[in-house]
């Protein structure tokens, strides 16, 4: 492909995810912060383009617009968040639109522990936010999940313009998943509905996107589309883990500055 080259396939990338910013193939960097899109440029490679000891960007879906950024924490990051996290666990769940509480649901069996504030976690979210060019100050706080065999997360949606998110910073515009540890069977991040960057734009069916967990890698995708509507492609689900555990961090990203919600 004529186009496999470093600038141009971010640029193709950069499109998708930031419309408002691209003029014809020419970034507009008063519209971006300079830092964050430098960063971006050192990480997109192409795909045949694997290296296993640097950071590096795969595009792999416009529907939802996600990607994978490969190698985003170190194994000392990975351990540090779990060592965090780990005293913290209890139970997980999920929110209740009705009585605006977190409640225990069958839909997420996984246990979870928020990390707390560090050195190590500050350099994280700085890094998150200068690669998702949204600001830290939008991040809600960011928290460990552990998944033992037969755990799992059923498919849902991150985004919801309910009350609680309205008074709290507004809709979760993107997520970002970073997997602590390998997993040896299952444990997938799957979008049963997305468009994966290798499908035609033409094809009318719909293909079953799949993430593996592998130490260190980052899993971001949006929410909502360019236009701020929730984007139907970006519901998800958290396979069952079949062998092994699964370790994982997640920041959820709103559209504004996140507030502590105050009933």
């Amino acid at each position: 492909m004529e186009k496999d080259s470093l600038l141009p396939h971010g640029l193709i990338f950069i499109r998708q995810v930031f419309p408002d910013i691209i003029c014809s193939d020419q970034i507009d960097f008063t519209k971006t912060p300079i830092i964050g899109m430098n960063w971006f440029l050192k990480l997109v490679r192409i795909a045949g383009d694997k290296r296993r000891s640097e950071p590096w960007a795969e595009l792999i879906s416009w529907e939802p617009r996600a990607f994978v950024y490969h190698n985003f924490l170190s194994k000392t990051e990975c351990e540090h968040l779990i060592s965090r996290g780990k005293p913290q666990l209890a139970r997980s769940k999920v929110f209740c639109h009705e009585t605006r509480m977190n409640i225990e649901s069958s839909k997420r069996t996984s246990s979870q522990g928020f990390v707390g504030s560090s050195n190590v976690v500050s350099d994280i979210e700085k890094r998150i936010a200068d690669f998702t060019f949204i600001p830290v100050e939008n991040g809600e706080r960011l928290h460990v999940l552990h998944y033992e065999v037969g755990q799992k997360l059923e498919p849902h949606f991150d985004y919801s313009p309910c009350d609680y998110y309205n008074k709290t910073g507004g809709a979760r515009a993107a997520s970002v998943l970073m997997y602590l540890s390998d997993v040896e069977e299952g444990g997938e991040t799957v979008f049963p509905s997305a468009k994966p960057i290798n499908c035609s734009r033409k094809r009318k069916k719909r293909l079953e996107l799949s993430v593996k967990p592998k130490m260190g890698d980052a899993l971001v995708f949006w929410s909502i589309k360019p236009d701020g509507s929730r984007d139907p492609s970006s519901k998800h689900c958290g396979s069952a883990v079949i062998k092994g555990d699964k370790w994982l961090a997640i920041k959820f990203l709103r559209v504004n500055e996140y507030k502590v919600w105050n009933a």
